[in-house]
Parts: C-alpha cells; sequence; structure tokens
C-alpha cells in the first residue's frame, strides 16, 4: 500500500524534476522522503525562506523544474518572500505545501493558504483527494512547465495520510511546441529593422535559449546587443555586445542605446530599471516588443509593434525575411569603441580606498581577476550591487543569477547555493551586502555542510547604504551600526575567512583560488563610502 503522500513525490521524480530544498517537519516529512526515495536530491536549509530562494535559484540556472517542500502554516509563511520573487520572476517552481485537513479548523497551522498564495501572484493549487491525486500533480507541473509560473500544490494532512490508488502510471507531458508569430507581424518587424540606421536588440528572461538565433538576426541587420540583468551572460565574447542596459549600464553602452533609431525587446520587459525611465530611449527612436506574454506588450511603456511570438522562433522567421545583410550600428568607429570603453572597469576613477576601507571599485576589480573565470555570480539587493554586477564577468547565461524581481534585501547567499548545486563545475560567488549577510547568516551552515566551492563576498559598509545614501540629510541612527566582525561568523560556520580593507589583503583570496579550497571563503570586505553608487539615484526615481 502506498499513501497520497507518496505518489505526490513519485509521480514528481518520474516527471523528470530537479533538485528539491527545504525544511522538514511533520506536515511534508513523508512527501519529502517520496521524492527522495524517487532519486530526486534534496538540500535541507536551515529556513524555509533561504530554501524557496535556493529552489528559485536552481530552476533559473539549471533549466529544470525546482522543488520546495513545505510545513503547513508557518513553513508556507516562512517561505513566502522566497515565493513572492520567484512568482514576480516567473520562475518554474513547485512548492510542495502541506495544509491542515478538513477538520481541522481550531488547528494553530490552519491558514488561508490558496488567498495567501495567489495574493503575491503564484498559482494556488490542490490535490483534492485520493482519486485525482495523480491529475492534480500532473496539472500542477504542467503549469510549472507549460506557462513558466510559481506554483504552491497544498497537500491536506488527511489526504496526504490516505491509500493511493494502485495501478496508476504517471502520464508523459511532452514540450510544447514553441509558438512562431503571425506571418504579417514578422513581416513588419523585418521592414523595420531593415530600415534601420542604428538597431539596438535587448534580450531579456525571455531570451535565454535563443542567443544562437539572436546572433544570427543581428549580424544580418546590423543591430548591437544588450541584455537586461536578468539575462546578462546572454552575448558573452560578442564584438557587438554593449552588456547589460539600464542602471549597471557602462557609459559607453547608455550612449549607444539611447542613439538606437530602433530598440527591440526580446522577452524583455523593457521596464524603468532596463531603460532608464524611458531615458535610454532616445526621442525619435521606434520600439518593438516581443514576448510570448500578450499582458507583457506594452505593459511598462508604449510600442510601436508588438509581436506574439517564442523568441527563438521569431528570431528565426524574421532573419529569414530581412533579405540583403545590412551594416546598420555595426561600423568601424563602433567596434573600436566596444572593444576599448565598454567595460566599467575601463572607466577612470579616483580610488577612495583609506581610512574607512577599500574602495568597491578597486574591490571588484581585483576580485574580477583573481576568482576563477568559470564562475557563477549571485547578487543580493542594496546600495553595493551594481558594483559585483558590473565588474565581475561571467562566462555565459547561466553564469549570473539576479533575485531580484522583489527587491528584496536577504536572497543573495541561498541564491548563490541554489545556482551552486545547478551548476557544481563552477565557483559560486556571493556578492552580498552587510545587511544582506546578516539577515541570511544562517544559511552559511549549509553552504559549509554541503561544502560547495563557494567564495562569499559582503561589501560592509555597516549599514543600509542605500538608505543612507538616499535620505542624504536624515538622522541615519535607524540604518547605521557598530562594525561587525562578520568574518569571525563566516569562521564560526566553517568557512575560510578574511578581512579585508586594503588591496594587499586580497592576497589571501588568491592563495583560497590556488587551492586546496578545503572550505568555502568569506571575504568581509570593509569598503570606503562611494557617495552613493552611480546607479542609485536613477533606481530612487521610481520610489
Amino acid at each position: 500500500m502506498s499513501t497520497v503522500a507518496e505518489l505526490v513525490g513519485g509521480t514528481l521524480a518520474g516527471l523528470g524534476v530537479g533538485h528539491a530544498f527545504g525544511v522538514v517537519g511533520s506536515g511534508n516529512f513523508h512527501v519529502t522522503n517520496a521524492l527522495r526515495d524517487g532519486g530526486v536530491p534534496f538540500v535541507a536549509a536551515r529556513h524555509e525562506g533561504g530554501a524557496a530562494t535556493m529552489a528559485d535559484a536552481y530552476a533559473r540556472t539549471s533549466g529544470r523544474v525546482g522543488v520546495l517542500s513545505l510545513h503547513q502554516g508557518c513553513g508556507l509563511t516562512n517561505a513566502m518572500t522566497g515565493i513572492t520573487e520567484a512568482a514576480k520572476s516567473r520562475t518554474p517552481l513547485l512548492v510542495l505545501a502541506a495544509d491542515t485537513g478538513a477538520a481541522a479548523v481550531r488547528s494553530n497551522f490552519r491558514i488561508d493558504q490558496d488567498a495567501l498564495v495567489r495574493a503575491v501572484g503564484a498559482v494556488a493549487e490542490r490535490v483534492h483527494s485520493p482519486a485525482s491525486a495523480l491529475a492534480d500533480t500532473v496539472r500542477a507541473y504542467r503549469t510549472v512547465v507549460e506557462q513558466r509560473r510559481t506554483v504552491v500544490l497544498n497537500l491536506p494532512l488527511d489526504v496526504q495520510a490516505t491509500e493511493a490508488p494502485e495501478g496508476q502510471a504517471v502520464p508523459a507531458v511532452p514540450a510544447l511546441a514553441p509558438i512562431r508569430p503571425a506571418p504579417a507581424a514578422v513581416a513588419e518587424l523585418a521592414a523595420m529593422i531593415t530600415s534601420a540606421r542604428r538597431p539596438v536588440f535587448v534580450a531579456g528572461r525571455g531570451a535565454r535559449g535563443a542567443r544562437t538565433e539572436l546572433l544570427a538576426l543581428a549580424e544580418a541587420t546590423g543591430a548591437l546587443l544588450a541584455t537586461s540583468a536578468v539575462a546578462s551572460g546572454l552575448f558573452v565574447d560578442e564584438p557587438w555586445a554593449l552588456g547589460i542596459s539600464g542602471g549597471f549600464a557602462s557609459p559607453l553602452a547608455a550612449e549607444l542605446i539611447s542613439g538606437a533609431d530602433l530598440v527591440v525587446g526580446w522577452g524583455c520587459a523593457l521596464n524603468m530599471w532596463t531603460m532608464r525611465h524611458g531615458a535610454l530611449i532616445g526621442p525619435d527612436a521606434r520600439v518593438v516588443q516581443v514576448d510570448l506574454d500578450a499582458d507583457a506588450i506594452g505593459a511598462n511603456r508604449p510600442v510601436n509593434l508588438g509581436v506574439l511570438g517564442d523568441v527563438a522562433a521569431t528570431a528565426s522567421d524574421v532573419l529569414a525575411a530581412v533579405g540583403e545583410p545590412r551594416t546598420g550600428y555595426r561600423t568601424d568607429d563602433v567596434r573600436a569603441a566596444i572593444r576599448e570603453r565598454i567595460r566599467w572597469s575601463s572607466e577612470p576613477y579616483e580610488d577612495l580606498t583609506g581610512p574607512d576601507g577599500i574602495d568597491p571599485r578597486t574591490l571588484s576589480i581585483a576580485l574580477d581577476e583573481l576568482l576563477p573565470a568559470e564562475r557563477t555570480v549571485a547578487v543580493d539587493s542594496g546600495n553595493f550591487m551594481g558594483y559585483p554586477s558590473a565588474y565581475l564577468r561571467v562566462p555565459d547565461q547561466h553564469g549570473f543569477c539576479f533575485t531580484q524581481g522583489f527587491q528584496s534585501i536577504g536572497l543573495g547567499l541561498a541564491t548563490a547555493i541554489g545556482a551552486a548545486l545547478a551548476r557544481p563545475d563552477r565557483v559560486a560567488v556571493a556578492a552580498l551586502g552587510d545587511g544582506g549577510a546578516l539577515m541570511a547568516a544562517a544559511e552559511l551552515e549549509t553552504v559549509a555542510r554541503l561544502g560547495l566551492p563557494m567564495v562569499v563576498v559582503v561589501y560592509d559598509d555597516r549599514g543600509y547604504g542605500a538608505e543612507v545614501h538616499h535620505f542624504a540629510d536624515g538622522d541615519h541612527s535607524t540604518v547605521t551600526f557598530p562594525e561587525t566582525d562578520i568574518a569571525a561568523i563566516g569562521r564560526g560556520y566553517g568557512f575560510d575567512a578574511v578581512t579585508v580593507r586594503a588591496p594587499g589583503d586580497l592576497k589571501a583570496v588568491a592563495e583560497w583560488v590556488a587551492g586546496p579550497r578545503a572550505a568555502p571563503l568569506l571575504v568581509d570586505a570593509k569598503i570606503a563610502s562611494d557617495g552613493g553608487a552611480w546607479w542609485l539615484a536613477e533606481a530612487f526615481r521610481g520610489h
């Protein structure tokens, strides 16, 4: 005899979900073990919030469905920030949430889990009965993979414990064919691109996986290439790539994007972050948006053309319609400028390293040279975040994991853990502020326990730097703190650790990289005040 809990776990294992994460309590004990018995690896986090973001980052980095397993009630509420981030980012994440049974109306664990889940933009599903358990589970899985949604599958305890029907086979769930755009839309987009003298393609999350098709179309039409932050790395090593568009864009990238006469967003929201509240769109530029979601087209700004379709399929169809190759924006002068000036590390600056600590630019440039090139960079939120995002190179689209859909501080460390497990062949780099690092400190034990080859870099300005700089004339006593020995905290959890106040202190990082890397490394970098990072003023225009 098998129970419904065992049926749910076994079904998901049979459907091919990836890693599972969670904190196990009485409500999710059996379904978690059923996943494990089916061959799904499981990581026990120290907090449900961390587990949620680990599962999110694993799914983003691996391309497979991540699974989060939670106790009823408080297990779900503890995880809600991570679930909200995943829902806002359209991460294919399946949450298995135990729920109180129908008769447990006075249980301390009882809340309206369906309402809570829907309130943050996730999809609420439920295993209703033993007879429907297989169909309910498969339906939830299909919503995750076919709609790229975060789905919470509620598992009532009384249903979980019931005997499951025998002889039910797990059905195949074949991948859906890409949605091809309408021929009229293809023709109109081809005409707009071929008539443009300075086209720029901005690729977003929806373009991941379409690198080959976008490169071919850009080559034929003379388009320059940029990405949103979440798609960073998509066009690495391309001579016509501008890097990230938006607040993190280098001065040259911003100049070239704002000089475009046609901007095409490929699976990209073209929101205030990516387009600097519209400042990166020239007054005479036409705007096109290609997306699978009709509701996304024109949601953030007016567009001259919206194309409903898969990015790769659309790019291929447009390429077939453009005719003779064009030079477009790809002139010799532009090529030379990109080669010499496209990266932030090429920009001159006054080094602020001194008694207060190391300049964050000096730190970031040095880390970029010291750390292995095969890396996965995960960035938390805060005043510091532009430095690792702009200065630390990544090898490809899988090398950058940016959980910023909800803009919550404290997700960066868990992001790095999930990404590290998705790509164990690479060194994971968690870039955190001191605020986020201390919020998430319990998961340092998870890193050490798993033996992950990780470098945790804390940009430690002894406070919530964004608020310090944004409210320049205010009372900062609520957002500044005494110096904390974060390196000592790391050692307590089993890390090698170093405090960095000047470039010479980074010798310890070079020694760790050289091996044997027997423990993860924590770098507590006491950073000098930057007076408010270059991207911060732009970001706060949206608040």
